[in-house]
C-alpha cells in the first residue's frame, strides 16, 4: 500500500521587510529551493506565497518567477490563496477578509492562470468565524496543524486525510498537518525521514501532510548549508520519487478523488508553541514548566491535547501597544467602509491591506512586535489610509472615546497635519502623535516587558554541539544564541509605560530631591487640559495643536519651596541606533547621534533629524530646561538568537519652577526641504 505525500510550502516576507532581507532569503531559499524543484517535474507539491511578497519578487527576481509560473503550467505547483497581505483572519472583519483573499486570489490567477481552491491561514490560527469569508471567495479547504483535532478530541491515528467543517451553514475542509512531518523535514537526514514515509505507508496511512515555511529550507540557522549545500533537498526528493510506497500529489487533486473523513469542529487555537507564546510571563514559565513534567513522566503526546495555552487574540491583552494599533486599524477600516462609492480610491484598500499585516501584532520566537521597522510600516500605511480620508471625509478635531476598550478613555486631538490622543489613566500621557504629512507615529515605541524566555539569559551560553544530539541539524525552537551580549539586568521590565510627556515631581521638602512618578491626573472642564494636585502643589498640563506644532504647557502652582518637574518624552524614530539619526543644536552643532547618550544642562531648542524620516522633529522650550537623552532598548529573542532592539529616543526634560510659573515646550514636524 503507498502513502499520498502532500508537501506545501509557505513563503512570507513582513510589509515594510528590508530590501536586503527580502533579497537574501530569496538568494539562500527561495530561489535555490525553485530551482532544485525544477529539475523533478514528477515531484508535485504546493506552495503559498503572501501576496505582498509576490509583488516585490516578480519585481526583483523576474527569472525565478518565470521558472515558478512554468513549473505552475505544467501542473506542478499548485497555488494556495490566503490574505494579500497575509493578515491574521480572524483579527480583521468580515468585509476586509473577503478583500484580502479576493485581492491575493486574483493576483494569483492573473500571474498564474490558476485560480486557487485552498488557502493558508496565517500563523494557522483557526477561528471558525472565518469560514464563511473563504467559502464566499470560492476556497474549498485549508491546512491547519493535527494538533487542532486533536484538540477537538479527534483520534491521531485517523489525521491522514481532509475533514469538513461549517459555519452558519457554510462549508470548508480541512486539511491536518503532521507535526510530526514539521519537525523531521528538513532537520532529520533525508534517508530517515524517506524511510518515515514508508513506515507510515505499512501501516496504512492514506496521507502525510506536510506544509510549513519555506525558510526552514536556507534561512534558519545552518539550513542553507544542509539543505543545499550537503543536498538535503535533492536526496529527499530523490529518496521519494524513488520509494514504491510514495507518492506525490497536489492538494487538489487528492481533494477531488478522496471523501472526507467527516465533520469536525475545532477549538479556537493555534500551533502549540504559539499557545505558549501568548501567554504573560508568570503563566507561559508555569505552562513551559508543565509542558517540561509531562514529557519527563512520559505523559506528554497523551496529555498534549488538553494543554493548550493561550490563543492569539491574547497578545492584544499582553502588550497594549500591539492593542492601540489593532485597534486604530479596526477604527480606519470602519471609515473606509462608511465612505460613498464616489470617494472610494482603490489605493485606501491597499493601505489598510497593509495595515493588516499580522507580523508587527504579536511575539514570539517570530513574529515581529518589537521590530520598530515592521510596526512602522502598519503605522505608516494606517497613516496615509487616514490622510486620504481625512481629504473626503475628516475626522473630529476633538472627540472622547475609549478606542482600545481598555477601560479608560482617550481624548483625540487632530488638525489636518497632526493627530495627538491623550490617555485618561492618570499619567496623561500621548499615546500616539502622528504627522499625517511623513505617515509617521512618534509615540510608536515599546515599552520593557518581563517575557518568559529572559530566564534563559543567565544560563550558560551552549554551544551549538552541546545542543544537538544525533545527526542532521537543531531546529530554531531548540536553540539558544546570543547575537548581543546581553546581562540580567538589561532586560528589566518598565515600571511605568513608554508614552510622550509622562512626568514625574520633586515636591517640596523633599530633602532627598527624589523623583516621585506623578500619576495622578485627572481630565480638566476643557478638552485637553489636565490637572494634578498635592500638598501645597498644582500642576495644569494642557494640549494644543497648532498646524505643525504640539504644545503642551505646564502651570505650577506651590505655597512652598521650588519642586523640580520632569517629563519624559519616549520619541519612536527611523533611524534609532542607526546612522541617518543626529541631534542638531539651537547654533547648528551636531553633539551625537540617536544611539548615543545626552546631557545639556541648559536648552531651549534641539532638533531631531532624520534622513530616513525624511524630516525631523524639533522640540522647543519657553525657559531653558536640563535635558537629558538616553536610548530606550529592550531584549527579545527570534530564531537567530537574544537581541537588543533600540525602540526609542528617551529625552528626558526637568525645570524648578517658582510660584505661578509656566512652562511651555513644543514640538515641531518639519518635513524635508
Amino acid at each position: 500500500m503507498s502513502i499520498t505525500l502532500l508537501f506545501g510550502v509557505h513563503a512570507h516576507q513582513p510589509v515594510g521587510n528590508f530590501p536586503a532581507v527580502i533579497d537574501d532569503a530569496h538568494v539562500r531559499s527561495y530561489g535555490m529551493f525553485l530551482r532544485v524543484m525544477e529539475r523533478y517535474p514528477e515531484f508535485r507539491f504546493s506552495v503559498h506565497f503572501s501576496g505582498w511578497l509576490l509583488d516585490v519578487l516578480f519585481e526583483r527576481f523576474p527569472d525565478d518567477m518565470a521558472r515558478l509560473t512554468a513549473m505552475t503550467r505544467r501542473g506542478q505547483v499548485e497555488w494556495f490563496g490566503s490574505g494579500d497581505c497575509e493578515p491574521v483572519l480572524a483579527a480583521i472583519p468580515h468585509r476586509d477578509r473577503v478583500t484580502q483573499i479576493a485581492t491575493l486570489s486574483d493576483k494569483i490567477e492573473r500571474r498564474f492562470g490558476k485560480r486557487p481552491a485552498g488557502a493558508w491561514l496565517t500563523e494557522r490560527v483557526w477561528e471558525s468565524s472565518v469560514v464563511p469569508a473563504l467559502a464566499e471567495t470560492g476556497i474549498r479547504y485549508v491546512a491547519v496543524d493535527d494538533y487542532h483535532f486533536l484538540c477537538a478530541g479527534e483520534d491521531g491515528a485517523r489525521l491522514d486525510s481532509f475533514y469538513t467543517t461549517e459555519e452558519d451553514g457554510r462549508c470548508l475542509d480541512l486539511f491536518p498537518i503532521s507535526e510530526a512531518a514539521r519537525y523531521r523535514l528538513p532537520f532529520s537526514p533525508a534517508a530517515e525521514a524517506v524511510a518515515w514515509l514508508e513506515d507510515l505507508a505499512r501501516q496504512g496511512h492514506r496521507a502525510s501532510i506536510y506544509f510549513d515555511d519555506i525558510e526552514k529550507f536556507g534561512i534558519w540557522p545552518e539550513t542553507y548549508e544542509w539543505v543545499f549545500e550537503k543536498g538535503w533537498l535533492t536526496q529527499f526528493v530523490e529518496g521519494v520519487l524513488a520509494s514504491p510506497l510514495i507518492r506525490t500529489d497536489t492538494f487538489a487533486d487528492y481533494h477531488a478523488r478522496e471523501k472526507t473523513r467527516g465533520i469536525v469542529y475545532l477549538p479556537t487555537t493555534s500551533y502549540i508553541e504559539m499557545n505558549e507564546w501568548t501567554l504573560p510571563a508568570p503563566r507561559a514559565a508555569a505552562y513551559h514548566a508543565l509542558i517540561d513534567a509531562e514529557k519527563a513522566a512520559g505523559r506528554f503526546e497523551a496529555h498534549k491535547p488538553f494543554l493548550r495555552g493561550g490563543i492569539w487574540r491574547n497578545f492584544m491583552s499582553r502588550y497594549p501597544e500591539a492593542n492601540w494599533m489593532h485597534k486604530r486599524m479596526l477604527d480606519a477600516s470602519q471609515r473606509l467602509a462608511m465612505l460613498p462609492p464616489e470617494q472610494y480610491d482603490a489605493a485606501m484598500q491597499e493601505h489598510l491591506h497593509r495595515a493588516q499585516a499580522n507580523d508587527a501584532y504579536w511575539h514570539g520566537l517570530f513574529g515581529g512586535l518589537y521590530l520598530p521597522h515592521l510596526r512602522r510600516a502598519v503605522w505608516n500605511n494606517l497613516l496615509a489610509l487616514e490622510a486620504a480620508l481625512s481629504a473626503v471625509a475628516p475626522a473630529p478635531t476633538c472627540e472622547q472615546l475609549d478606542l482600545d476598550h481598555d477601560g479608560r478613555l482617550e481624548i483625540a486631538l487632530r488638525n489636518s497635519e497632526l493627530q495627538a490622543f491623550v490617555r485618561d489613566d492618570g499619567d496623561a500621557a500621548l499615546v500616539e502623535f502622528s504627522s499625517l504629512a511623513l505617515a509617521h507615529n512618534f509615540g510608536d515605541t515599546l515599552r520593557a516587558y518581563a517575557e518568559a524566555y529572559h530566564a534563559k539569559i543567565d544560563q550558560t551560553k551552549k554551544t551549538l554541539a552541546e545542543q544537538q544530539t544525533g545527526e542532521g541539524i537543531a531546529s530554531a525552537h531548540d536553540r539558544v544564541a546570543f547575537l548581543h551580549a546581553i546581562l540580567p539586568a538589561d532586560a528589566a521590565p518598565d515600571i511605568r509605560p513608554r508614552g510622550i510627556f509622562l512626568e514625574s515631581v520633586v515636591p517640596a521638602g523633599n530633602a532627598g530631591g527624589t523623583l516621585q512618578a506623578l500619576d495622578s491626573y485627572h481630565a480638566g472642564d476643557q478638552a485637553g487640559v489636565w490637572i494634578a494636585t498635592g500638598e501645597g502643589w498644582r500642576i495644569e498640563k494642557t494640549y494644543r495643536l497648532e498646524g505643525d506644532t504640539l504644545s503642551v504647557v505646564f502651570r505650577a502652582e506651590s505655597d512652598g519651596l521650588p519642586f523640580l518637574i520632569e517629563t519624559e518624552l519616549n520619541l519612536a524614530l527611523p533611524s534609532c541606533d542607526g546612522y541617518g539619526g543626529r541631534y542638531v543644536l539651537a547654533d547648528g552643532s551636531i553633539p551625537g547621534g540617536f544611539g548615543e547618550k545626552l546631557d545639556l544642562d541648559r536648552m531651549q531648542r534641539i532638533t531631531l533629524d532624520d534622513s530616513e524620516l525624511h524630516g525631523a522633529l524639533q522640540i522647543e522650550a519657553r525657559q531653558p530646561v536640563r535635558l537629558k537623552a538616553r536610548p530606550h532598548r529592550t531584549v527579545s529573542q527570534s530564531e537567530a538568537g537574544f537581541e537588543k532592539i533600540m525602540q526609542a529616543v528617551c529625552v528626558t526634560l526637568a525645570w524648578s519652577p517658582a510660584y505661578g510659573f509656566d512652562q511651555r515646550i513644543t514640538l515641531r514636524v518639519i518635513p524635508a526641504s
